[in-house]
C-alpha cells in the first residue's frame, strides 16, 4: 500500500517513535495526519511538520487515548476533513515498573504489583490501541458497505493498515508483569485482525522495538540503561526512533509483509 496520498492516524505523536513515525509520514507524503497526545507538545510537532510540507497537512489532537468519546471525535473530525483514514499506528504507551512480588529486607513482608497499577498499563498499552485499531476498521467497512462493497479482493489495492507496537519485552522482562503482559498482548490481537479486518481490505501488523532513544527509555536512567541494556544489545547503542520509523513504514508500505516484525538491534535479555 502506498503511502503517499493517504490518511493516518498516530497516537502517543508528541514524543518517541510516535513523533517520529509521523515525521517519516509526512516526509514520505500522507494528504493528511491526525496526532493524538495528551501532551500540549504536540502542537509543536503539528507545526513542524506543517512547515515541512508548507501545507497545513497535521492535525492536533489533545486528549485521553482510552477515552471512547475522544477516540470517536477524533475520527470524525478527520474523516470529515480528508476522508477514511489508512493508516493507523497507536503508539501511546506508559511504563510502571516494579518486580512482581517484592520482599522487604526489614519486615519480611511482600509486596505484590498493584492490580490497579496492572489495569492501568494495560488499558493504555493494550485496550486503547486496540480499539483505535478497530474503530479505522469499522470506518473502512461501512465506507465500503455505503459503497455497496462486500468482501475485499486481491483485485483491489489494499485499503488500510494497522501497526501495533510491541516490545522485546513481550518475551519477558524483570520488573515489567504489566508491561510485557500487555505487549504480548498485541500479538494475539494483531493476529486475529489479520484474519478478520482483511475482509475489508486492511491489512494489520505488529513490531516489536527494543530500547530505543526515547523518554521512556531515558526515565530508566543512564547507570541502568549502561548497565542493563547496552550490554546484551549487540549494536550497544540504543535504537534510534527513525529507525523504528523506517520499519513500521517498510510494514505499511509492503503489502507482503504482514505479522511480526523484530527491531531489536540483536537486544537479548540477560537470565
Amino acid at each position: 500500500m502506498k503511502i503517499q496520498g493517504k490518511v493516518a492516524l498516530v497516537t502517543g505523536a508528541a514524543s518517541g517513535i510516535g513523533e517520529a513515525t509521523s515525521r517519516d509520514l509526512v516526509k514520505r507524503g500522507v494528504k493528511a495526519i491526525a496526532l493524538v497526545d495528551r501532551s500540549p507538545r504536540i502542537e509543536e510537532i503539528v507545526c513542524a511538520l506543517n512547515d515541512m510540507r508548507g501545507l497545513k497537512l497535521a492535525e492536533t489532537f489533545v486528549g485521553d487515548t482510552c477515552d471512547e468519546n475522544f477516540r470517536v471525535q477524533v475520527y470524525d473530525e478527520i474523516c470529515k476533513k480528508h476522508g477514511i483514514v489508512n493508516i493507523c499506528v497507536p503508539a501511546a504507551g506508559i511504563t510502571k515498573d516494579t518486580l512482581a512480588v517484592k520482599v522487604d529486607k526489614e519486615t519480611g513482608k511482600a509486596a505484590i504489583y498493584p492490580s490497579r497499577t496492572f489495569r492501568e498499563v494495560t488499558e493504555i498499552n493494550l485496550i486503547a490501541p486496540i480499539y483505535w485499531a478497530l474503530e479505522m476498521v469499522a470506518r473502512v467497512a461501512e465506507e465500503r458497505k455505503r459503497r455497496g462493497l462486500g468482501r475485499w479482493e486481491p483485485s483491489e489495492k489494499l485499503l488500510g493498515t494497522i501497526v501495533f507496537i510491541g516490545s522485546v519485552s513481550s518475551l519477558g522482562n524483570k520488573g515489567q508483569i504489566a508491561y510485557a503482559a500487555s505487549k504480548a498482548g498485541l500479538e494475539g490481537a494483531a493476529a486475529t485482525l489479520t484474519k478478520e479486518a482483511i475482509y475489508h481490505g486492511v491489512k494489520c501488523a505488529v513490531i516489536h522495538p527494543g530500547f530505543t532513544d526515547t523518554p521512556m527509555v531515558r526515565a530508566l536512567g543512564e547507570d541502568f540503561i549502561n548497565k542493563n541494556i547496552l550490554p546484551y544489545t549487540q549494536l550497544r547503542r540504543l535504537i534510534r526512533p527513525d529507525e523504528i520509523a523506517d520499519a513500521i513504514c517498510f510494514l505499511i508500505s509492503n503489502s507482503a509483509v504482514s505479522g511480526e516484525l523484530w527491531t531489536d538491534a540483536g537486544w537479548h535479555p540477560s537470565a
